[in-house]
C-alpha cells in the first residue's frame, strides 16, 4: 500500500501524500505503477461515459486525463521529441532535451498526442460502456510500458529514472504482466481489452530504443513520452478491436 501511495503521489496529481518512506516503497516495487493505471484509467472513463455529446465526451476525456496526470509525463514527451528531432551529436541532442523552450519536434509530439487523444474520445463515447475496459485497458497498457523501459533501458544519469531502475528486474516485468491480465479481460468477450495491451507495449519499446541510441538512455522524461505514446497506441488498437469485434 505504501508503493501504491507512491505511485499515485509521483505520477497523478491525486492529493495523496507522499513521504519518504512512501517513496522508498514505490522506488522498491516499480510495479506499483500498474494499480495506479487501474485508477487513472477508472477516473478518465467518466466522461465519455456520461457526456451528452461525443464532442463533449472527446473534450471531457482529454481533459480528464490531464488533471488525473498533470503536465509532467506530456512534459517529458516535448522534451524527447525536441532532442530526437535533433541532427547532431549525443550532446547536442540532450541540450536540446533539457532547453526550457519547446522546439518544432515537441510541438508537433505534443500536438499530435492531443489530437489523437480527442479523436479516440470522440469514439469512445459512442461506444458506451465498452468505452470504460478499453480505456483502462489502455492506461494499464501505458504502466506496463513504464515498467518494459524501467528494465529493458539504460538510464542516462541519476533521477527519478534510475532511481526506478534500479530495482525494476525480469521478475518485475513478469509481476507487471500478471496484473495487466485483468485489464486484457475487461472487455470480454470483446477482444478489445487484450488487443490494446499489445501496440502499447510495442510503442513502449521503440520509445526505449530511439531514447537509447539517441539520447544515450532513459530518464523520467523517456518514462512520460513512453507513457503519452503507449497510451495513445493502445487507445487507438483497443477502438478498433471493438469496432471490428
Amino acid at each position: 500500500m505504501s508503493a501504491l501511495r507512491g505511485a499515485l503521489g509521483f505520477l497523478t496529481t491525486l492529493p495523496v501524500r507522499v513521504d519518504e518512506r512512501t517513496w522508498a516503497a514505490f522506488r522498491r516495487r516499480p510495479v506499483a505503477t500498474m494499480l495506479a493505471g487501474y485508477v487513472v484509467g477508472g477516473v478518465a472513463a467518466v466522461p465519455p461515459l456520461y457526456a451528452p455529446s461525443a464532442p463533449l465526451g472527446a473534450f471531457g476525456f482529454v481533459l480528464a486525463v490531464y488533471l488525473m496526470t498533470g503536465i509532467n509525463h506530456v512534459d517529458g514527451l516535448t522534451d524527447v521529441a525536441d532532442a530526437v528531432a535533433v541532427h547532431g551529436t549525443e550532446s547536442d541532442r540532450v541540450a536540446a532535451m533539457r532547453d526550457s523552450h519547446l522546439g518544432v519536434g515537441g510541438l508537433l509530439a505534443g500536438g499530435l498526442v492531443v489530437l489523437g487523444l480527442f479523436a479516440v474520445g470522440w469514439e469512445l463515447t459512442a461506444m458506451g460502456r465498452g468505452a470504460v475496459g478499453v480505456i483502462v485497458a489502455a492506461e494499464v497498457a501505458a504502466k506496463l510500458g513504464m515498467v518494459l523501459v524501467l528494465v529493458r533501458g539504460v538510464p542516462r544519469h541519476e533521477g527519478l529514472g534510475s532511481a526506478l531502475a534500479e530495482h525494476a528486474s525480469l521478475g518485475t516485468l513478469a509481476l507487471g504482466t500478471v496484473l495487466a491480465l485483468p485489464a486484457a479481460a475487461i472487455t470480454w468477450p470483446s477482444p478489445a481489452g487484450a488487443v490494446a495491451l499489445t501496440p502499447g507495449l510495442l510503442a513502449a519499446v521503440a520509445v526505449c530504443r530511439l531514447s537509447n541510441s539517441r539520447i544515450g538512455g532513459i530518464s523520467g522524461d523517456v518514462l512520460g513520452a513512453t507513457n503519452e505514446v503507449a497510451r495513445l497506441a493502445a487507445l487507438l488498437a483497443g477502438v478498433i478491436a471493438w469496432t471490428l469485434w
